[in-house]
């Protein structure tokens, strides 16, 4: 494979790597998250800096008890460098969580600042850190979901993604 080839595949397998991760999150998915990471790596997010392992079990817990969460990917700028890579990713992460009136609605969008290394032809984090630009909390308000009760709603360990039988008419 050609160099530019070789540095768009590269590119690729590093993206997956956070959208792996937003799933994982999402889904509550120990495994999937673990299997991002180098078990050596290192996560900095300011309030928690641990080894991969304690992150996410630290992250699990944090959002296992919130009624939803969605994590979505903005710009992302990979620069390689040989058998390592930086990246700079941005993120909306929305939690639907128990506010004093009902469910409150928390968004916070920043960016990761990642290291990335290729090891035994693999690309994993080698560091992630989160910078958070900006938050913002109001109260939820799910008329939505009473104007459309019969909506296919997602899950955690349950949800369709794991599934590829659902994906074809019955």
């Amino acid at each position: 494979m050609n160099d530019r080839l070789q540095a768009l595949a590269d590119k690729q397998e590093i993206y997956e790597l956070s959208c792996k991760y937003m799933r994982g999150l999402d889904r509550l998915d120990e495994h999937l998250l673990l299997s991002v990471f180098f078990q050596d790596g290192w996560c900095d997010y300011g309030f928690t800096k641990s080894r991969p392992r304690e992150f996410v079990t630290f992250a699990i817990n944090a959002l296992k008890n919130h009624e939803a969460n969605q994590h979505m990917i903005g710009n992302v700028l990979i620069e390689l460098d040989g058998t390592q890579a930086f990246g700079e990713v941005y993120f909306h992460a929305y939690h639907k969580v128990i506010g004093e009136a009902g469910f409150d609605d928390v968004v916070i969008a920043g960016r990761y600042l990642d290291r990335y290394e290729h090891r035994d032809g693999v690309w994993k984090f080698a560091y992630r850190s989160e910078l958070v630009d900006w938050s913002r909390t109001q109260p939820t308000r799910d008329s939505y979901f009473q104007l459309a009760p019969a909506c296919l709603r997602g899950g955690r360990q349950d949800d369709r993604v794991y599934r590829r039988d659902n994906r074809r008419k019955p």
